[in-house]
């Protein structure tokens, strides 16, 4: 039985975590990352062989990380409760979250999404058409799947907690911030 690797690519990835939320998506490059984990370069290629497949790795690993409680949220029973939930998901996952919300307020374009992997640029699209999906059935649920139905679930339920987190990205969201989207998700879709 082989020992285990002692610079796995969660480790890679969260040295390269850190650099992005300090230094911005330029400051993640190969070497610092191999510096920040005191790891042989080697070890970097070896779990991410091309700089672009490492960006795509560190961006799809916050996104997901977000994406899986905000779906689960959008399952509660009672569709008002799933809308408030899953609005409340993204302010409380971003308080508890910080370093991934950082890289998520940059956008994947920051982590040259063009250039990734066609295998991890279509795992993005996947996981984003989930979600589109998922606001869709909310909307339906909610009783209104007309494009400006879906459009106002996705502004209830998105664009307005990620509007909050956004205004203060860098500093600490207030205790109150959840409740905030909630009063807007209550009052955006007359709940």
């Amino acid at each position: 039985m082989g020992r285990p690797p002692r610079h796995d690519a969660d480790r890679l990835l969260d040295v390269a975590a850190g650099l992005a939320a300090t230094e911005g998506p330029g400051g993640v490059t190969m070497a610092a990352v191999a510096r920040g984990a005191e790891a042989p370069s080697g070890s970097v290629y070896h779990r991410f062989p091309t700089h672009p497949a490492l960006l795509a790795a560190l961006w799809l690993r916050s996104v997901e990380r977000f994406q899986a409680g905000f779906l689960d949220a959008l399952t509660a029973p009672d569709p008002g409760d799933a809308a408030r939930a899953a609005a409340r998901h993204v302010v409380a996952w971003s308080r508890a979250n910080p370093t991934d919300t950082t890289i998520l307020l940059y956008g994947a374009h920051d982590f040259g999404a063009d250039a990734w992997p066609d295998e991890e640029r279509d795992r993005l699209a996947r996981a984003n058409r989930g979600v589109a999906r998922a606001v869709r059935a909310l909307a339906g649920r909610l009783g209104d799947t007309t494009a400006q139905g879906v459009d106002l679930v996705r502004l209830a339920t998105v664009d307005l907690p990620y509007s909050l987190v956004r205004r203060h990205r860098g500093r600490r969201l207030p205790r109150h911030a959840e409740d905030l989207v909630v009063h807007g998700v209550s009052a955006l879709l007359d709940l």
